[in-house]
C-alpha cells in the first residue's frame, strides 16, 4: 500500500508485512495513550476528513443533451432543417416531433443515472471507538486520522484501514472486498510482503465488519487511500464500453448520411436537366432525402427497449439503462461471482462421516426442512446414538441461534410428536433470522432437521464453561454438567481433532483409536477438501472434573462435511448459456479446490477433468502478456483470488478479443468491473448498494437464471430492430426508386413531396412498431450471439433491401402508368393509384418480415396481434387522406372508382407475393453459401 496516493501521506509501505510495533513506530503512536487533540488536530489538516471524494454527479442537462447525439438524430435534425428552410412546415414539425418523443423516452428511462461514489459515501455515516489521549472515545467515522488506534469488537464495521496489535478471537467478513465466502480469521503477526489482499490476515479494511471476537489497531489509512478508496478510483476512471446497439446504429446513419447526399444530388441533377422546374426538383430531393432516413427509426428502436424493459422488470431483471436491454442479447461471456450468484451464499452441512458409514442431509441454506438419509434411504437419527451424539455436541459447541419467533408452532417446546421424524412436516415455517457464525449456523439447522435443538439440549445440559476458538489449537470447546458429571463436547480442525482422540465411536459403543485409522480419517478428510468441501470434526469426553484439559483424551465421533451448494437450477442455466454460445467464466476470491469443485458441480467443467485455473496472484497487466498467456486467459474458465483491479483487466482482455462481456457481483469489489463490462448485473437481494449504482441490470432474486431470461428478451429485442430497419429502409428505397426513374426518362411525378412524407409518417411508424413489439422465435437461445462486429444490416440484408425496394418500385410504376396510359387517368387520378398503391403495398410487406425458416401463414408477424392492430389503424389513415376532402386536397388525391380500386388492390399484393418468392429463393442460395 501506498500511502502517499495523494501526496500528502507519509510513506508506509506493506504495513501487513512489518510487524505491529514497528508500524506504531513509523506513525509516531503508543498504543496505550493514542494521539493527542494537538496531534489529531495536525493530522486532521494534514489528511483531511476520512470520506471518500465524491464523483461529479451527471446533471439531468447531460442525461437529455446525450439523447441527440446519434447520428441518426443528427440527420434527422438537418432534414428537419432543411423543411423549414422550404417552408415544408407539417414535414418539419413531424419530424421534430419524432426527435422530442424519441428523446423524452430516453430521458426518462435513464434519469436515475451512475450514483456510485455517493453510495459509497453512505459508509462513513457510522462511529468508532477509539483510544485518544488515554482515554476511550466514540467519534464519527470521517474524524478518524491515520496513527488513532481503533478499538473493534463483533458486529462493529471497520472505518479506515488499520494494522492489527491486539486481537482476541478476531474474525471478519470481508466478503465485500474480497468475494470470500466465510469470515477469516486476524491476528497480530505480520505475513508475506506479496500476499494478496485475502490473505493479508494481520490487516482490517475499511467497509469490512468484525464477525466475532474483538481487538486493537492503528490507522494506517483513511479516506481515498484505503483499500475501498483504491476500488472507488477504479469505479470513477473505468471507462463505459459503447453499447453495441449505439455502435450499430451509429454505422447504418453515416451510411444513410451518404446514401442520402447521393440520392438528393442525382435526383435533383435528373430533374433538371430533363427540364423539370428547379423549385420543384429542389424540394423532391428533399422529399427523398427524408424519406431515405428512416425516421421512424429511434422512436421506434426506443419504444422497443422501453416494452423490453418492462418485460423485464415482470421477470425480476431491473434495467437501469435503456440501451442495456439489447447489449444483454449480444453478450457472448458471462463473468460471474460464484458466491450467492453461482451458490447460495449460505453454508450448508450436507455429508457426516461416522464410523458406521456415511450419512448425507438434504436441504440448502436456513430452510430447516431436510431429510437425513443413509444408503438412498430416509432414516430416524433419534434411533443412531453416533449420529444424535454428534448433533449434540454440534449444538453444544456453539454460539451461533436460529433466532426464531414461532417456535412454539415448529414443535420445538413441550411434547411434539413433529420433532425428530421426518416423515411429519411441521406446522408452518418459523421465521428464521440466524446470529452468529455462519459455519455454527449450518450445524444449528442440520441439527434442527434431525429433531436436535439447541434450547433443548443447552436446558438439559447447561453450559458451564466455554474454551473459545483459539486459531493456533484450532479448536473449541464447551463444558456442560450432565448428571453429576461434566461432558465436553468440542469441535475444530479434523486434524487437530483428531490428534487429540483416543477413542472412537459412539457413547455406547467407544473402542480404541488405532494409528492407522487416525490416518484413514485424516486421508477421508483430505480427499473432500479437495473437493471444495468445508471439513470439520466432532469429539466429546465426560469427566468428574469442570478443570480438565478439554483438548485431552477425546472420542472421536465423526466428520462433518460443510459447502455453500449451488443455487438451485444453476447446472441447467449453465447448460443453457452454452447452447446459446455464451461462455461462463467464475472470477471468485475463493481457493482453488472449492472454486473447482463448485464448477464441475454445475457443469462449468467436466467432471473429472484435469482443468486447471488461474490464481489472481499470478495475472500480469493485459499490455505485459505475451500472445500465449493471453491466449491462455481467454481459454480459462475459472479464476481464483482475484482483486478488483485483476477484474479490470480479464474484461479488458476478452473485450479485446471481440467479445461483449457481462459481469456479475454484488460487492464493493466488484463495482469497477460492472461499470467497465459491456453489462453490469448486480444482485438485487444482497448486492451492495454501490454494485447496484454501477450495474446496468439488477436482478431482484439474485438468480442466474434471470440473466438468461434478459439475454432472450435482448436477442429478441436486436431482431426485432433488424426486422423493423429492413421494413423501413425497402419501403423507403422503393419511394426513391419510383420517384427517381420518373425523373430520369421524364415522365410525371408519381408520387408528390407531401405524399412521400404522409406515407412514412404512417407506415414508417405504426407497422415497424407492431414488428418491434413482436415476441421472438422461440428458438432463438439455440443459436450464437450475433458478433460485436456484424452491423444491424449485414450484406444479405442490403440485398434484400434493394431486392424489395425494387419489387415495390415496379409494381407501383406499372400501376401508374397502366392509371396513366391505358385507363385514360389524369394525372391527379394516375398519382392517386400511385399513392395508393405504395401505400398498400408497404403494408402486406410487412408479412415478408418472418424468419427465413419459418412458415408463410403461421409465424411470428402472423400472430403478432399488434402487427394486425396496426394495418387496421394504417389502412384506416390512408383512407382518411382519400376521402377526408381537406387531406385529400393537400395531397392531391381523389377518390377512386371500384375499378380503379380494383387496379390499386391487384398491384399492392405483388410485392407481398414476390416477395415470398424471393425469400424462398434466397434461402436457397444462401443455404448453398453462394450469397
Amino acid at each position: 500500500m501506498n500511502m502517499n496516493t495523494q501526496g500528502k501521506h507519509p510513506r508506509l509501505d506493506l504495513p501487513w508485512s512489518r510487524r505491529a510495533e514497528d508500524v506504531l513506530k513509523s506513525l509516531n503512536v503508543e498504543e496505550e495513550g493514542g494521539l493527542s487533540p494537538q496531534r489529531v488536530k495536525e493530522a486532521r489538516s494534514r489528511y483531511g476528513k476520512n470520506w471518500l471524494r465524491e464523483t461529479r454527479v451527471r446533471s439531468a442537462w447531460a442525461i437529455l443533451a446525450a439523447q441527440f447525439k446519434s447520428v441518426i438524430m443528427i440527420l434527422l435534425s438537418v432534414a428537419a432543417g432543411l423543411s423549414f428552410a422550404f417552408s415544408q412546415w407539417i414535414d418539419g414539425i413531424a419530424i421534430v416531433v419524432a426527435m422530442f418523443i424519441n428523446a423524452a423516452i430516453g430521458f426518462f428511462t435513464e434519469l436515475q443515472a451512475v450514483r456510485s461514489m455517493e453510495s459509497l459515501q453512505s459508509m462513513d455515516r457510522v462511529t468508532a471507538r477509539v483510544r485518544r489521549d488515554g482515554r476511550p472515545a466514540e467519534i464519527s467515522a470521517e474524524e478518524i486520522v491515520p496513527g488513532d488506534i481503533i478499538i473493534v469488537e463483533s458486529g462493529n464495521l471497520i472505518t479506515a484501514d488499520v494494522r492489527i496489535t491486539e486481537a482476541s478471537k478476531l474474525q471478519v467478513n470481508e466478503s465485500p472486498l474480497t468475494g470470500e465466502s466465510l469470515p477469516v480469521d486476524k491476528q497480530v503477526e505480520p505475513v508475506a510482503a506479496d500476499a494478496i489482499l485475502a490473505e493479508r490476515a494481520s490487516m482490517l479494511y475499511k467497509g469490512t465488519a468484525v464477525s466475532r471476537g474483538s481487538g486493537e489497531g492503528v490507522v494506517v489509512a483513511t479516506g481515498m487511500d484505503t483499500e475501498i478508496g483504491t476500488i472507488a478510483s477504479l469505479v470513477q476512471e473505468a471507462r463505459e464500453e459503447e453499447d453495441p446497439l449505439e455502435k450499430r446504429l451509429n454505422r447504418l446513419g453515416k451510411k444513410l448520411v451518404w446514401i442520402v447526399i447521393a440520392i438528393a444530388a442525382v435526383v435533383a441533377a435528373a430533374g433538371i436537366l430533363a427540364g423539370r422546374e428547379l423549385f420543384l426538383m429542389i424540394e423532391t430531393a428533399i422529399a427523398l432525402a427524408v424519406a431515405a432516413i428512416p425516421e421512424g427509426l429511434p422512436i421506434v428502436a426506443t419504444v422497443a427497449l422501453a416494452r423490453g424493459m418492462q418485460r423485464m422488470a415482470k421477470r425480476n431483471a431491473l434495467v437501469r439503462r435503456l440501451s442495456a436491454v439489447q447489449t444483454l442479447g449480444s453478450t457472448s461471456v458471462i463473468f460471474s461471482d460464484k458466491t450467492g450468484t453461482l451458490t447460495e451464499n449460505q453454508m450448508t452441512v450436507t455429508r457426516i462421516l461416522l464410523p458406521e458409514g456415511e450419512v448425507r442431509i438434504t436441504g440448502t441454506g436456513i430452510d430447516l426442512h431436510g431429510e437425513i438419509r443413509q444408503n438412498e434411504g430416509k432414516i430416524d437419527p433419534s434411533l443412531d446414538q453416533a449420529l444424535e451424539g454428534l448433533f449434540q455436541v454440534s449444538v453444544l459447541c456453539n454460539n451461533a441461534s436460529l433466532n426464531m419467533r414461532n417456535e412454539e408452532q415448529f414443535g420445538i417446546h413441550g411434547e411434539d410428536e413433529t420433532v425428530g421424524d421426518p416423515e411429519v412436516s411441521p406446522i408452518g415455517d418459523p421465521e428464521v433470522s440466524p446470529i452468529g457464525d455462519p459455519l455454527e449456523i449450518a450445524l444449528l439447522v442440520a441439527a434442527a432437521k434431525a429433531g436436535v435443538w439447541k434450547d433443548e439440549v443447552g436446558s438439559a445440559k447447561p453450559e458451564v464453561r466455554e474454551v473459545s476458538f483459539d486459531p493456533d489449537v484450532k479448536m473449541m470447546a464447551t463444558v456442560h454438567e450432565s448428571d453429576g458429571v461434566y461432558e465436553f463436547a468440542v469441535k475444530g480442525a479434523p486434524e487437530a481433532v483428531l490428534s487429540v482422540c483416543t477413542s472412537i465411536g459412539s457413547r455406547e459403543n467407544e473402542k480404541k483409536l488405532t494409528e492407522e485409522e487416525r490416518s484413514r480419517w485424516l486421508c477421508s478428510n483430505r480427499e473432500m477438501a479437495a473437493q471444495g468441501q468445508r471439513m470439520l470434526a466432532a469429539a466429546w469426553k465426560r469427566s468428574r472434573s469442570l478443570r480438565e484439559d478439554p483438548y485431552r483424551d477425546l472420542t472421536f465421533i465423526g466428520l462433518i462435511s460443510l459447502q455453500d451448494p449451488p443455487r438451485k437450477g444453476i447446472k441447467t442455466s449453465v447448460n443453457d448459456c452454452m447452447k446459446a454460445g455464451i461462455r461462463v467464466i467464475m472470477v471468485t476470491g475463493d481457493q482453488e479446490p472449492t472454486a473447482l469443485h463448485v464448477g464441475r458441480e454445475i457443469g462449468l467443467i467436466d467432471e473429472g477433468a484435469d482443468t486447471r485455473t488461474l490464481p489472481g496472484k499470478g495475472l500480469k497487466e493485459p499490455d505485459e502478456l505475451s500472445r500465449e498467456e493471453r491466449e491462455r486467459i481467454l481459454k480459462t474458465s475459472i479464476f481464483t483470488r482475484v482483486s478488483p483491479e485483476q477484474k479490470l483487466n480479464l474484461i479488458s482482455i476478452h473485450q479485446e478479443s471481440g467479445s461483449i462481456v457481462a459481469m456479475t457481483g454484488d460487492g464493493v469489489n466488484d463495482a469497477p468491473a460492472l461499470k467497465k463490462a459491456n453489462i453490469g448485473v448486480a444482485m438485487g437481494e444482497r448486492g451492495q448498494q454501490v454494485a447496484k449504482e454501477a450495474a446496468d441490470v439488477i436482478l431482484r432474486d439474485d438468480a442466474f437464471s434471470s440473466i438468461l431470461v434478459a439475454v432472450r428478451y435482448g436477442r429478441t429485442i436486436f431482431e426485432n430492430i433488424r426486422k423493423f430497419v429492413l421494413y423501413l429502409l425497402s419501403g423507403n428505397v422503393g419511394e426513391i426508386l419510383i420517384v427517381a426513374f420518373a425523373s430520369l426518362i421524364g415522365a410525371p411525378l408519381p408520387l408528390l413531396p407531401l405524399q412521400i412524407l404522409f406515407l412514412n409518417a404512417i407506415n414508417d411508424a405504426f407497422p415497424a412498431l407492431a414488428l418491434g413489439m413482436g415476441e421472438g422465435d422461440s428458438r432463438i437461445m439455440e443459436r450464437q450471439p450475433h458478433p460485436s462486429h456484424e452491423p444491424i444490416m449485414t450484406r444479405n440484408h442490403w440485398i434484400s433491401i434493394g431486392v424489395y425496394g425494387a419489387i415495390i418500385a415496379l409494381a407501383v410504376l406499372a400501376a401508374f402508368f397502366i392509371a396513366l396510359n391505358v385507363l385514360g387517368l389524369d394525372k391527379t387520378g394516375a398519382v392517386t393509384v400511385s399513392f395508393l398503391t405504395i401505400a398498400l403495398s408497404r403494408l402486406w410487406h410487412v408479412f415478408n418480415m418472418r424468419e427465413d425458416d419459418s412458415g408463410i401463414l403461421k409465424n411470428q408477424v402472423t400472430r403478432n396481434r399488434y402487427v394486425w392492430g396496426a394495418l387496421a389503424l394504417c389502412t384506416a389513415l390512408i383512407l382518411s387522406g382519400v376521402y377526408v376532402p381537406q387531406v385529400a386536397h393537400i395531397l392531391e388525391v381523389k377518390p377512386p372508382d371500384l375499378r380503379i380500386w380494383t387496379l390499386i388492390l391487384g398491384f399492392s399484393f405483388i410485392p407481398a407475393f414476390l416477395g415470398q418468392i424471393w425469400k424462398f429463393i434466397f434461402q436457397k442460395v444462401s443455404r448453398m453459401g453462394k450469397v
